[in-house]
């Protein structure tokens, strides 16, 4: 384990020869990374503090602009549809489970206890009662830090707790180095160093009392393995910032909020309809004309009100506001004194279908199918033949959401392996983080019925070809390619086959004696088939005949007796 303490934390010690051959591996071009960290080169900094001006402090940003996304109604409502199905909480099940079958070159003790330290880690996390918020706060923030705490004493003991970090107040940090090939003369990009780095106070802008605003972008390194991280995977365009699954609706949002805004203001001075008084003032002067209009208004306005609060009623005939009626005054001619009607805003409908349509557009951006965000919707998932496309790729999307939420619970688990001694790095690199495997649980009903529906569908096809196995198909292909079994399971049924064989409880009936059939009994689809002729002669027990002197043999019917059993015989 960890011996060095260079930096705040613990450090798991790697083998020398995997830092040469990293080392001697040139190539001009850095390796691709999703962890979003800031590339600086080495030799640059001094101290244990590191000034990064921009990157850390525009991250910060947009995790608070997430948080705050979440406030919206709309974006709540798609981000529970995508939480709830990722988690499945039910009574009885286990939320995720580990599959360690591909694991190969491990006993089965090792794998035992592989199993148990994930459940440790499931535990340290309050995984049963905490995985929704979990996987909530992961998905808005599109990264998730923790600090495992353990006795630096004793080591072996392994992670005694999992802290949850704040993202706006941390940063991974990777010093790089830049060196020339001698042979090819390439400049090559090789990492030197990886750390990250924690400032209490976050690293986002705030303004002193004195109205300065501060940038607060320096803090204290930690060891990289003293840190669980896992990010969404999801980059800017520079490949430089880790970005959320919502950051795609910023822009959607933004536009709907607008627009929800211009139809409410169009709705409240537009749709009301109103009165337009043209008052006659003749050739009045200008002066006289006004204070006419203003008696007109006085005598047939009513602006008298009722103050719930205090319960004063108050005259407010003195306000004019934009939604009342119009006064104008109109000057000699044949018309006179005339009242119409201003009509309002006939453009409301059209404005109300493009929040509809920014509304939807918002709903694409989450990933979220329209059929689930639309109240007056059936949402049906039965047959395959009744499944949209949409939710297929929406199922597809929470198992992409998935993989890159367990590399946040595979980060302790390789942490509490090897602390423990369980296993080593290499066995981590190169066995057992390859072929790792999990398991989420389902939707009991929708899981269920989906698997119905496919052993039905395996059904039918086997019945078909069961007419040619063993004619044109071998019945091992039947099962590999019809009932899609693989090795394992096609092993595994031929041995429970022939245990059924020999229990009694599966065995079939034996078929009764001709002598203990009932005659009363017919064979299943009525009685079998006669040949022509007349019905065979059944023997009948015959009481013997007294013999008397007169009676002889007939020498007749012996003959053709002794003639017929012979051609019975033959």
């Amino acid at each position: 384990m960890a011996e060095s303490y260079k930096l705040f934390g613990w450090e798991i010690k790697r083998a020398e020869k995997d830092k040469r051959e990293e080392l001697n591996k040139p190539s001009m071009v850095e390796p691709t990374r999703d962890d979003g960290a800031v590339n600086v080169e080495a030799g640059g900094l001094q101290g244990s503090f590191v000034d990064l001006d921009g990157a850390i402090r525009t991250e910060a940003e947009l995790v608070t602009k997430y948080r705050q996304m979440l406030m919206q109604p709309e974006v709540e409502k798609a981000v529970n549809e995508v939480i709830n199905e990722a988690i499945v909480e039910e009574d009885g099940k286990e939320i995720v489970k580990l599959d360690l079958n591909e694991v190969e070159g491990l006993g089965r003790e090792s794998k035992k206890q592989i199993e148990e330290e994930f459940q440790v880690i499931l535990e340290l996390l309050n995984f049963k009662k905490n995985a929704y918020d979990i996987f909530r706060r992961w998905y808005i923030d599109g990264r998730m830090y923790f600090h495992p705490v353990i006795n630096e004493d004793k080591p072996e003991e392994g992670i005694k707790e999992l802290r949850y970090i704040d993202p706006r107040k941390i940063r991974k940090i990777r010093e790089i180095v830049k060196r020339k090939h001698k042979q090819t003369g390439l400049l090559s990009i090789l990492t030197k160093s990886e750390y990250y780095i924690y400032n209490e106070k976050g690293f986002q802008n705030k303004t002193a009392p004195t109205g300065v605003t501060q940038n607060s972008t320096e803090g204290i390194k930690i060891a990289k393995d003293a840190i669980v991280h896992a990010s969404s995977g999801l980059m800017d365009e520079n490949n430089k910032v880790v970005l959320s699954y919502v950051h795609q609706a910023i822009k959607p949002l933004n536009q709907l909020r607008a627009l929800e805004d211009a139809t409410l203001i169009y709705h409240l001075s537009r749709a009301p309809e109103r009165r337009v008084f043209y008052v006659d003032v003749g050739n009045l002067p200008k002066n006289k004309a006004e204070q006419h209009i203003k008696d007109m208004m006085t005598r047939y306005k009513n602006k008298i009100s009722y103050n719930t609060s205090t319960g004063k009623v108050s005259d407010n005939r003195h306000f004019m506001h934009m939604n009342e009626d119009f006064w104008l005054p109109r000057r000699g001619g044949e018309q006179g004194t005339e009242i119409d009607v201003l009509s309002g805003g006939a453009a409301l409908p059209d404005l109300l279908q493009s929040v509809e349509y920014f509304q939807d557009r918002l709903y694409r951006a989450l990933q979220v199918p329209l059929t689930r965000m639309k109240p007056d919707a059936i949402y049906n998932i039965g047959r395959a033949t009744e499944i949209t496309r949409d939710e297929v790729n929406f199922a597809k999307f929470i198992d992409r959401v998935r993989n890159k939420f367990m590399e946040l619970i595979f980060s302790a688990l390789h942490k509490q392996l090897i602390l423990k001694n369980i296993i080593t790095q290499e066995d981590w690199d190169q066995t057992i983080y390859k072929n790792l495997k999990y398991r989420f649980a389902q939707d009991s009903y929708w899981d269920e019925l989906k698997n119905l529906e496919i052993m039905n569908d395996r059904m039918l096809r086997l019945r078909d070809a069961d007419d040619f196995a063993g004619k044109y198909y071998s019945h091992e292909w039947i099962q590999r390619n019809v009932l899609h079994q693989n090795s394992d399971e096609i092993k595994d049924e031929r041995k429970r086959m022939e245990s059924e064989m020999d229990d009694q409880h599966w065995a079939p009936a034996e078929p009764m004696m001709p002598d203990e059939e009932d005659p009363n009994m017919q064979a299943p689809g009525g009685p079998p088939p006669q040949a022509a002729g007349p019905p065979p002669t059944q023997l009948q027990p015959q009481q013997p005949k007294p013999k008397t002197s007169g009676d002889k043999p007939n020498v007749q019917n012996k003959k053709t007796d002794r003639g017929s059993s012979t051609k019975k015989a033959s």
